[in-house]
């Protein structure tokens, strides 16, 4: 990684030499604009809008323009005379505990490496962070313009992230969520177990950029002239949500299956199975019991034939 700027950490009367480094880097695709008829890359030429001339880049400068048409040139020395207290410092102004700084502020994450004769202060500005669960609010001007920034630990090594100044963050103005809604209950108690049957612990390592990867190997497949192959559409198809109890069962349901778990319709049938059976049980004990009662009727019947037959066969046996 190469340095993008060098300073000091300054926190009290004492100051950390450190180099800055870039903590993220992009991975997309760069493309050119070209001519679809022979491949030809398309130049972009810096044209003046009054003389009509190509102007160089050393003849370029910054320009604003008022609202009711003025315009000023800005120059690099009025830039440069602009004031810059924390032109190579980053200034620590306060230690705010972690929680209270909104991640919407975040913008962009450096790295921040200490110098080699800084390696003490730094270790204890760091180990500070930590014990005391806070980050240091810091101002530092880069690239010509001044920012908020916080700094804050992260596997051993101090991170500098810059903030959004608060007039910078648009305010969220829907009508449509002041209106009341209302929630049953047993939406609210399905919605729970949603979240809960998909809960985990985040493990940024297990999700990949899909798309990317596809792009990637279709460019590739156009390189080496083959025949890109067909991307695999989705299954799920978007549907409007008429009974938002159902899809959240539904969802609770998938959500289990994926994970390989007993969803709650197959843990419902076995039970209203069982119950369909439970009056047939009642009914064949019943009948086991009525039939229990009827023996001795057929057994007394049967000994009572038994002996008219007796008392017949001598009567047949003399004739």
């Amino acid at each position: 990684m190469r340095a993008i700027w060098k300073g000091a950490v300054s926190f009290g009367l004492v100051n950390v030499p450190v180099r800055l480094f870039s903590a993220t880097q992009e991975h997309d695709i760069r493309f050119h604009q070209v001519h679809r008829e022979d491949g030809g890359r398309i130049r972009m030429r810096r044209v003046c809008s009054v003389c009509g001339e190509e102007v160089a880049w050393d003849q370029l400068a910054k320009g604003y323009e008022a609202e009711d048409g003025r315009l000023v040139v800005m120059t690099d020395e009025d830039f440069e005379a602009l004031p810059l207290s924390t032109n190579r410092e980053i200034d620590v102004i306060e230690f705010v505990p972690t929680g209270q700084v909104d991640p919407v502020l975040f913008g962009k994450s450096y790295y921040l490496e200490p110098d080699s004769r800084a390696a003490k202060p730094y270790a204890l500005l760091r180990e500070a962070l930590e014990a005391t669960d806070r980050m240091a609010v810091v101002k530092v001007a880069l690239r010509q313009r001044e920012s908020l920034a916080v700094l804050r630990v992260r596997e051993q090594v101090i991170m500098m992230q810059t903030l959004l100044w608060p007039d910078e963050i648009r305010a969220a103005d829907f009508p449509i969520l002041e209106e009341d809604v209302e929630l049953r209950p047993q939406e609210l108690r399905m919605a729970a177990s949603l979240v809960d049957s998909m809960a985990a612990d985040f493990e940024p390592e297990e999700f990949e950029d899909d798309y990317q990867q596809a792009l990637v190997k279709l460019v590739e497949a156009k390189l080496e002239g083959a025949e890109p192959a067909p991307v695999e559409a989705s299954d799920e198809a978007a549907t409007e949500v008429v009974d938002l109890l159902s899809a959240l069962q539904a969802s609770v349901d998938r959500a289990k299956a994926a994970r390989g778990e007993s969803t709650g319709e197959k843990d419902e049938k076995p039970a209203r199975k069982s119950a369909s059976k439970a009056p047939a049980k009642k009914a064949t004990a019943a009948k086991k019991s009525s039939t229990a009662k009827k023996a001795p009727a057929k057994k007394t019947a049967t000994k009572t034939a038994s002996k008219s037959a007796a008392k017949k066969a001598p009567a047949r046996k003399s004739a």
